[in-house]
């Protein structure tokens, strides 16, 4: 049996004790595909023999006493990530669906851990919006209600662990992309330090990252001790941890100096319910021990912030393998043309920015502070459509409610800072909201221990979306 909360690390201990096979793991999530997918548009292609072949080979594994980490265990691939043999169009209409000659690095580390490859997930165009959402594959919606987005851009990831179609997903972040949709889906999201986790290619300047959205902690801390290795081929890697970050969930903690802000570093305006978010969390760690203090830590210039927004995502956009312009959505076209107005020296100018300013931001960490608390987002998840209509309508615009979602995460991925979102509060509709915690260069750990001693007193890994608890749908099923 298994259980519609279960988590990944739980579902591996089932298959090495022999209570439930490999084959018989796959085709229980084959079966809530089918049922619960037409709902939620999380999983956009899967190879059904394939996934049964994959499934096969863990069994013999198995069999055979030599199983890793998470053998059997299901797992999405984001679909702007490359697997041999299967279709890689980043969502796009504007790249012809063709089979991936290669693995991406991350690929072979997910194969490496046992993980059975369980098809593709949705995301938004080139992955440069906070909702699934675009033409080629329809919009993913939320589990919790369907009216909402499942956030972005790895919003197929997110619903498809809430909705119980897989115990875990393959996710991306370059600036809020594990983080957001953890938060709209009621989920745990760490988006790990720049360099932790191999890459064929960090993207936006070096502030994107390969992850996994999960419903525990321990998951989290598991799956990361699976992706993060030293890479002699990259540029560079994260420093080694001083042990595994499963040690590190089940071992004693200094308390800390928690940080508080809750005024957006962007400016914009903070939903009460998204401040009540970091407050609960807040007054949690206190029960704990920690001392939280409110701050105004420095996180970037605005011209440094815009820059990172509009020129560099505009010039990466532009170097993604776009086959047909003509068929971008209006926002990534927009983006497209962008780039093509700035010349190398401004961007060359930008990307020194960011980096002379991340000195100043990350060392506000150990210095005025231990750990950052925040909400996740400045406001609630956004209706489906509301995001991706109004980045369309006038690519150009504010974009205020996307720029919104992202407020309190970006800083992060132009830092390389390590930073994971709570599933602590819900707000009034009865859709999830998230709290998130933002540590010093390299520290996982402490963001893992905390959450560690954070998940009994929210016990968020029990608390399941509607459609993953066997309820009726709630919401438009439409697109």
């Amino acid at each position: 049996m298994i259980s519609s909360s279960i988590s990944a690390t739980e579902l591996a201990r089932k298959l090495r004790a022999g209570e439930v096979s490999a084959v018989e793991t796959a085709q229980h999530y084959l079966d809530r595909l089918d049922e619960v997918n037409p709902a939620v548009n999380a999983i956009v292609w899967i190879d059904r023999d394939d996934v049964l072949r994959r499934a096969r080979e863990s069994d013999d594994r198995l069999r055979r006493g030599e199983a890793r980490p998470f053998e059997g265990v299901p797992m999405p691939i984001k679909d702007l990530v490359g697997v041999r043999n299967q279709p890689l169009t980043y969502s796009s209409m504007s790249v012809a669906e063709r089979p991936a000659e290669a693995n991406e690095i991350t690929v072979d580390l997910i194969e490496n851990a046992g993980f059975v490859l369980f098809g593709r997930s949705n995301s938004p165009e080139f992955g440069a919006l906070t909702a699934t959402e675009n033409t080629r594959h329809g919009k993913t919606r939320n589990p919790w209600n369907l009216d909402y987005t499942s956030g972005g851009s790895s919003g197929g990831a997110s619903a498809a662990v809430a909705a119980d179609i897989s115990p875990i997903a393959n996710a991306s972040d370059g600036g809020g992309s594990i983080r957001v949709p953890s938060a709209a889906t009621g989920l745990v999201g760490l988006k790990p330090s720049r360099g932790r986790i191999p890459n064929d290619v960090r993207a936006w300047e070096h502030s994107t990252t390969e992850g996994a959205i999960t419903r525990t902690i321990e998951d989290a801390a598991g799956v990361l001790d699976t992706l993060a290795h030293l890479d002699p081929l990259g540029w560079y890697s994260a420093p080694a941890p001083a042990r595994p970050y499963l040690e590190e969930i089940r071992a004693a903690g200094p308390r800390l100096r928690v940080g508080l802000l809750l005024e957006a570093p962007t400016g914009v305006a903070v939903h009460p319910e998204n401040r009540e978010a970091a407050l609960v969390a807040a007054r949690a760690l206190e029960a704990l021990g920690h001392h939280v203090t409110p701050v105004s830590p420095f996180l970037f210039s605005e011209r440094a912030t815009r820059g990172f927004a509009d020129l560099i995502i505009s010039a990466s956009t532009w170097a993604s393998p776009i086959e047909d312009a003509d068929k971008l959505e209006p926002y990534i076209r927009y983006r497209y043309d962008r780039a093509a107005s700035f010349h190398a020296g401004e961007y060359a100018e930008i990307a020194a920015l960011l980096q002379w300013e991340t000195r100043q931001v990350n060392a506000q960490w150990g210095r005025d502070f231990d750990v950052l608390l925040t909400p996740t987002t400045a406001v609630p998840t956004p209706l489906v459509g509301s995001v991706y209509d109004e980045a369309n309508e006038d690519p150009a615009g504010e974009r205020l409610t996307e720029f919104s979602t992202i407020s309190f995460t970006a800083f992060c991925n132009i830092a390389g800072l390590p930073a994971i979102s709570l599933p602590v509060h819900t707000g009034a509709n009865g859709m999830p909201l998230g709290a998130q915690l933002v540590g010093a260069p390299y520290d996982e750990a402490t963001l893992l221990r905390l959450g560690a001693e954070l998940e009994p007193v929210f016990d968020w890994q029990h608390r399941q979306a509607p459609i993953a608890r066997g309820a009726a749908l709630t919401g438009n099923t439409g697109d």
